[in-house]
């Protein structure tokens, strides 16, 4: 779904409710609603089931929560402006490009 500026930030030693975050941009609420979905259709194939509210589909921001990874998918403007990145700038990158 070309899912843009894709970071992976290890959140192990920031938080006690998960390992990682996922952090993406899409470039519009379709955009973000079809990563969503498609990020849900593949949880769905590994046996992990989670739910995407109506709501999400015309939202700027959707989070997965699986437990030991929390997923945030924005538009772009509201990426900068929420800044997870900065906010959690203590948090060191994953290179999970192979």
């Amino acid at each position: 779904m070309k899912a843009e500026n894709v970071v992976v930030l290890d959140m192990r030693k920031q938080v006690n409710f998960c390992d990682y975050f996922v952090i993406a941009s899409g470039n519009s609420d379709r955009h973000v609603s079809a990563i969503a979905e498609h990020i849900q259709e593949e949880l769905g194939a590994l046996g992990m089931h989670v739910k995407i509210s109506n709501a999400a589909h015309r939202s700027n921001w959707i989070v997965f929560d699986t437990g030991d990874v929390v997923m945030h998918v924005f538009q772009k403007e509201a990426r900068v402006f929420y800044n997870l990145e900065g906010l959690w700038q203590d948090a060191k990158e994953v290179n999970w490009r192979t």
